[in-house]
């Protein structure tokens, strides 16, 4: 089958969002397929809409690109769409009424998470009978456990080395309870037992004192550094399922989790999970059961291969219904969809011309 997938591969340090467009434009090439991450060729199979938000960075079509391409060049293509962003996340106010409208243009929706499917389905996205939840993962060959060969030792240590990593600097990427921590490591009752790094982005005019900070990494330097750990922490609000943590538990760091968004459907079983109000509580019961949790990651399930095998598995089932797909598929008015095209595309030359002048005057 050929892909089109509407994100470029971004080199370098960019996210969870840009290693998912990596690990399968990696997993399809190698099983045959094509992938493309445009909307040229006239012979696309499969159309997988990733980030629909008006002039995001990570986004090399949007669902305008796609109703053009569906009218007007090629009427067979099966158009999927990847639900991972929301306005909880960054406390925005433009995101789920694009991802909505942009939605309705697709003839199957994959979300990251039971919580972001449910979040979706209360604001009144139609897809319920089309739709499903494929979970992420991350690339099992740089990120892997390396107790999982070998007989699992009792950790000796005279201070837990806990970490986590962000590339986003975002205040709800979990500063709150950072902060809580690196305020606690002023006690010599916490910092004889854990010592803690920040590795990724912080927000401006934001500064830890007891914490060590690393600048980001990428995803190779990432998956040799986080077996250097002992345990993971995340406090990432709202987030639908996000990278960090996957990459820590499959590197074997037993996760100390936020009850927030879809991150407990990837972590429950595999750490222990805390509220801001019993922070330190979790905290002291994590590092005294240790052991206890670091045992359980031999089985953690979430890998980059699984999530993959399942995409391709969905895109198959779409393609032999494919003919069911386009004749139950709403009509669209050329009229419209050549204008909104158009509209569209102009805006896009200005907002890029707009960046261009930014840039030249050295004010981006």
């Amino acid at each position: 089958m050929k892909v089109a997938i509407g994100s470029p591969v971004i080199q370098g340090p960019f996210g969870g969002g840009n290693l998912f467009v990596k690990n399968l434009n990696n997993y399809l090439k190698k099983n045959g397929n094509e992938v493309v991450f445009n909307l040229k060729d006239r012979d696309i199979d499969i159309i997988l809409m990733t980030n629909p938000i008006k002039y995001a960075e990570a986004s090399s079509f949007n669902h305008y690109d796609i109703a053009f391409y569906c009218k007007f060049i090629n009427q067979r293509a099966i158009v999927v769409h990847r639900i991972n962003e929301c306005d909880e996340r960054k406390d925005t106010d433009n995101v789920n009424g694009q991802i909505i409208k942009s939605n309705k243009y697709a003839d199957y929706t994959i979300y990251v998470s039971e919580w972001i499917k449910k979040l979706y389905e209360n604001l009144g996205i139609e897809n319920s009978n089309s739709s499903s939840v494929i979970y992420s993962g991350s690339d099992e060959l740089i990120f892997n456990n390396p107790t999982k060969s070998e007989k699992i030792l009792k950790k000796k240590f005279s201070k837990l080395q806990l970490v986590t990593h962000h590339w986003s600097s975002h205040w709800k990427k979990g500063f709150e309870i950072y902060s809580l921590l690196d305020r606690l490591l002023d006690s010599k009752i916490w910092s004889s037992r854990i010592e803690f790094t920040y590795i990724g982005n912080i927000p401006n005019n934001f500064q830890f004192k007891n914490t060590k900070v690393l600048p980001p990494k990428t995803d190779l330097e990432l998956g040799v550094l986080l077996k250097s750990y002992d345990g993971y922490i995340t406090a990432s609000l709202d987030e639908p399922s996000g990278n960090h943590h996957i990459e820590a538990a499959q590197s074997g760091l037993p996760i100390l989790y936020i009850k927030s968004g879809g991150i407990p459907e990837y972590c429950d079983g595999y750490g222990l999970e805390f509220t801001i109000e019993n922070f330190e509580e979790k905290l002291d019961l994590y590092i005294n059961n240790y052991d206890h949790y670091k045992e359980k990651m031999i089985l953690y399930p979430f890998n980059a291969t699984t999530c993959n095998e399942e995409y391709a598995n969905t895109f198959q089932k779409l393609l032999d219904q494919k003919e069911d797909i386009i004749k139950n598929r709403v009509s669209r008015n050329s009229i419209k969809v050549l204008m909104s095209y158009l509209q569209n595309a102009s805006s896009r030359i200005l907002f890029n011309l707009y960046l261009l002048i930014l840039e030249l005057l050295g004010k981006r």
